[in-house]
């Protein structure tokens, strides 16, 4: 049976917004270098290949990959030239990572003043969006100003204008005039990434957004959708819900939210946005998104509720569409000289390197994993594969993440939907933050902490995942512990600090080893402690 229902919440306010910066510009030394004053051996070869070259490295994009990899280069006295046709700082800064995550933090801080349990009553709180807006500005700039700061006092030159390799020595850039070529003997390909377009959704940048316009509303809406129920979709819909201004949908055409997610974590983030009045379409099948002619959204979707199917119209004020990232990889000729890119838009590449030896490629331009502090660490990495005769390949196996969402999620290493699907068997220990001081003293006590070992006496760390207040503290030691390939052993006998997060961390280290201060016995609904082995047919 097919029905029809049909739900609207519109209506907008509008305003504007100022900011206010200055800038500034100092000249430093450039004398001393990181390592003990002096520049490593290699500076002599990088001046050497200097005669053949207008410079030893070309660094297209200027975000987190390409900011990185310029001052790895510098740290070798190579002479770089940095290459950028927009904003320097990419979407690390601008509507992406630190934009996002300042609104998010400015929505927790507004958030918590509406707590009624602490014994403190907020009243009259005036909330601007304007002004939020200005301080998620100011932070952009911030950064911004201080990477500017920087590229000007060690002297390396930044070309304005979007670039086009002529050949695998030589690129052209433009910029309105006269073009300007760059010889350099090497070239790096940092050109970062855009939100993915719908194929059949236009975004008009006022009422069907992506994450590229949505920092630019002038005001709360009353009503948004988002489609894709991603970490990304998953922020936004925190963001908004936190503010407490917008009604917020998500449309999840899986049946559950973060689907690389734990089903615990999925779980816990679901309830909480249901909780704060979000509504999460699970499984829904989206038939149609248009902007009517009062300039409001209409949404149609195919949704199931108990075994039945049926058709869902509702109309909203604004919608985000959150449905990936696509590599900025077309256009500048990298296929002409020979490198290769995949029908994904990502360039193929071997450990940073291209099927042309001298062009490399990082961060989001390979969309192999598209976060800062990867983009950041394969910046460093590929200027050690030129410069330093590294020859270890880059690992990834303890990249750390958060996800700014309500509770935080934090995670390292791997998380037992991977080692299931691989066969790996493993231990796992969780602890309730129920159970943790420092949570209980916050009044933050819906989380948990939960760590993955190997299934044998070693118990080498595989994998950390923190549900909850100061997730991120929790994990750093988890990465370093995986990068080392250390026991869980070790952390029994660390003195953490009291009362704070990470005790949780150290407790579920302690059950593996059967020496928890609280026991499993008899916490059973707060402390899980199981060992995960297979069956001949690979069944759990």
């Amino acid at each position: 049976m097919m029905f029809v229902r049909s739900l609207r919440g519109c209506g907008a306010s509008r305003g504007g917004f100022t900011a206010l910066a200055v800038r500034c510009r100092r000249r430093v030394s450039t004398a001393a270098s990181p390592a003990q004053g002096s520049k490593p051996a290699v500076a002599s070869k990088a001046q050497t290949r200097r005669r053949k070259s207008q410079f030893d490295v070309c660094v297209i994009g200027c975000g987190p990959a390409g900011f990185a990899a310029a001052m790895r280069a510098h740290d070798y006295g190579a002479k770089v030239v940095v290459v950028e046709k927009g904003r320097v700082g990419g979407a690390g800064l601008h509507n992406g990572a630190l934009s996002s995550k300042t609104l998010w933090e400015i929505s927790a801080d507004y958030r918590t003043c509406h707590e009624t349990t602490r014994g403190y009553f907020c009243q009259n709180i005036k909330l601007v969006y304007e002004q939020a807006r200005q301080c998620m500005n100011a932070a952009q700039l911030a950064k911004q100003t201080q990477m500017e700061e920087q590229l000007a006092a060690l002297e390396i030159p930044v070309v304005r204008g979007a670039a086009r390799f002529m050949d695998a020595n030589r690129l052209e850039v433009r910029n309105g005039g006269d073009p300007q070529t760059i010889r350099a003997d090497h070239f790096v390909v940092a050109t970062g990434s855009r939100p993915r377009e719908h194929p059949d959704i236009p975004a008009d940048g006022q009422h069907i957004m992506t994450s590229d316009h949505i920092m630019n509303m002038k005001s709360f809406p009353k009503s948004l959708v988002i489609l894709g129920a991603g970490v990304v979709g998953c922020e936004f819909a925190t963001i908004f819900s936190n503010f407490q201004r917008t009604k917020v949908y998500i449309i999840d055409k899986a049946h559950t939210i973060l689907p690389f997610a734990d089903r615990d974590v999925q779980q816990a983030v679901s309830r909480q946005m249901e909780a704060k009045g979000v509504t999460i379409h699970h499984g829904a099948q989206l038939r149609s998104m248009k902007v009517n002619e009062a300039g409001h959204v209409e949404y149609v979707i195919e949704c199931s509720m108990n075994n039945e199917r049926f058709v869902e119209e509702i109309v909203v004020e604004k919608a985000l569409l959150s449905i990936g990232r696509i590599a900025n990889v077309r256009g500048i000729g990298l296929e002409e000289i020979g490198v290769k890119i995949d029908k994904g838009d990502r360039i193929v590449h071997k450990d940073g390197q291209t099927d042309v030896p001298n062009v490399w490629a990082i961060g989001d331009a390979t969309v192999d994993i598209a976060l800062v502090n990867v983009a950041e660490i394969e910046g460093r990495h590929v200027m050690d594969r030129i410069f330093g005769n590294m020859d270890k390949p880059l690992s990834y196996e303890n990249i750390s993440t958060i996800f700014f969402l309500d509770p935080q999620v934090a995670s390292v290493g791997a998380n037992e939907i991977q080692l299931r699907e691989k066969k790996i068997p493993y231990k796992v220990a969780s602890y309730s933050y129920s159970l943790v001081s420092r949570a209980i003293a916050k009044g933050t006590t819906n989380g948990f902490v939960k760590l993955l070992v190997t299934n044998d006496d070693e118990m080498r760390v595989l994998g950390v995942r923190a549900l909850g207040a100061h997730a991120a503290s929790l994990i750093e030691v988890g990465s370093l512990m995986i990068r080392l390939n250390q026991s869980t052993r070790v952390l029994n006998e660390n003195i953490s600090a009291y009362p704070s997060i990470p005790e949780g961390l150290q407790e579920c280290a302690r059950m593996l080893t059967n020496s928890s201060i609280y026991k499993p016995s008899v916490f059973s609904n707060h402390m899980k402690l199981e060992r995960i082995t297979y069956t001949d047919d690979g069944v759990p």
